[in-house]
């Protein structure tokens, strides 16, 4: 606890299947091909795996529950609720929790938003990327323009907390179609907004094979200054680089993750960051289904398990903090990683200096240009970076 109380506590549950692996995507999913979605086994590993790692999380508070993927929307609604009525008896699970599911809109029907809704999931996470048909095609996606539109409003008969993800400098993509897709997600009343500019991340198939047509560096800078503009113009504040929420439905999860809280992470290749009273120690399970599943009690689900480093520390923190758009509290660093800020302080005199970071008293908050130069930024907090 670094001498004082634990941060917040939420937990990541991992689903991993897809029905088809997008070729920009390098998360840990993977496609179902003709297979069945095996629920009850892997249920089971989950519940098992909750079980094992509640010592190291005992009589602690659950803020929010997060299911990510993969497509966790493939999972039926009674699956689900069975997950949530055990993290319920074994775990304090705050008031008015939220609880986000990621889905997809080719793997949703109306009525499995009502199944979703039963089981307590509160908040629904959107991928829809796009509204145009060949952009989507272009993106390897499983809908199209129609079935995306039938998802939101579905979707926002159900829910009070609905976010889309959207991309931006797709291949051949316009200014004016980028604008378009937000503004198509404006019209239908979402409280919250992801964008994201494509990136061809290693080891994906785009990596290896590039689309043709994407659109030069200033190009996609003008498409993020426009929809920026254009989020804020209509009532959405940009909180984090990519999310924007109207007031009061901001994610509390991710929030979590950028002030450098705990999570607990369950499920094939879930990441976990835990606090003890004398370390800070991440975490990860196996990554592949079949090896998750099986695991057990005696064998372990966790596949790595390292502590952090004090001197890693300042870029760990650093590397979530910043990406909030007002930053945190100084005394947040020193809440969470249990250091004193007072080591950094010619650092940060730097940086603030080169106009990376802001200036006002007491927070650590990067400035407009340092968002944009952000891995430049937190460069300067690794440990071995000499520190220009």
């Amino acid at each position: 606890m670094r001498g004082g109380a634990p941060p917040p506590l939420s937990l990541y549950v991992h689903l991993p299947w897809c029905v088809r692996k997008c070729p920009y995507c390098d998360f840990n999913s993977h496609a179902l091909r003709q297979q069945a979605l095996p629920e009850q086994r892997y249920l089971k590993a989950l519940l098992e795996d909750l079980e094992t790692a509640l010592p190291e999380v005992w009589g602690r508070t659950v803020t929010s529950v997060f299911f990510g993927g993969g497509t966790p929307s493939l999972f039926s609604g009674h699956v689900l609720e069975q997950f949530m009525d055990t993290v319920r008896s074994l775990l304090p699970l705050a008031p008015g929790a939220e609880v986000t599911l990621e889905a997809n809109p080719g793997t949703v029907e109306r009525v499995r938003f009502a199944d979703f809704r039963r089981a307590g999931i509160n908040r629904l996470s959107l991928g829809i990327q796009s509204f145009h048909d060949h952009h989507l095609a272009a993106l390897g996606r499983i809908h199209d323009g129609h079935e995306a539109r039938q998802a939101v409003e579905g979707a926002m008969m159900h829910f009070d907390h609905v976010n889309l993800d959207l991309m931006y400098g797709l291949p051949g993509q316009t200014l004016e179609e980028a604008r378009a897709d937000v503004q198509e997600a404006l019209s239908m009343g979402v409280s919250h907004l992801s964008c994201y500019q494509l990136t061809l991340e290693p080891n994906t198939p785009f990596a290896h094979s590039p689309p043709p047509a994407l659109p030069a560096a200033d190009r996609v800078a003008d498409m993020e200054d426009s929809l920026s503009e254009l989020l804020s113009t209509h009532g959405l504040e940009h909180y984090e680089v990519s999310a924007y929420a109207r007031p009061g439905h901001r994610c509390t999860h991710n929030l979590n993750y950028w002030t450098f809280g705990d999570y607990l992470g369950i499920g094939a290749g879930a990441h976990g960051k835990l606090t003890f009273h004398d370390r800070i120690v991440r975490q990860m399970r196996h990554r592949h289904p079949e090896a998750y599943m099986a695991a057990s009690r005696e064998t372990g689900f966790i596949q790595e398990s390292h502590e952090v480093l004090a001197r890693d520390l300042p870029f760990e923190f650093m590397m979530n903090a910043l990406r909030l758009c007002d930053g945190v509290d100084e005394g947040v660093f020193q809440e969470r990683t249990g250091l004193a800020l007072e080591g950094l302080h010619p650092l940060l005199l730097r940086l603030q200096e080169r106009g990376w970071l802001s200036s006002a008293p007491g927070r650590l908050q990067p400035t407009k240009h340092g968002q944009q130069f952000l891995n430049d930024v937190l460069q300067q907090f690794l440990p071995e970076v000499p520190h220009a």
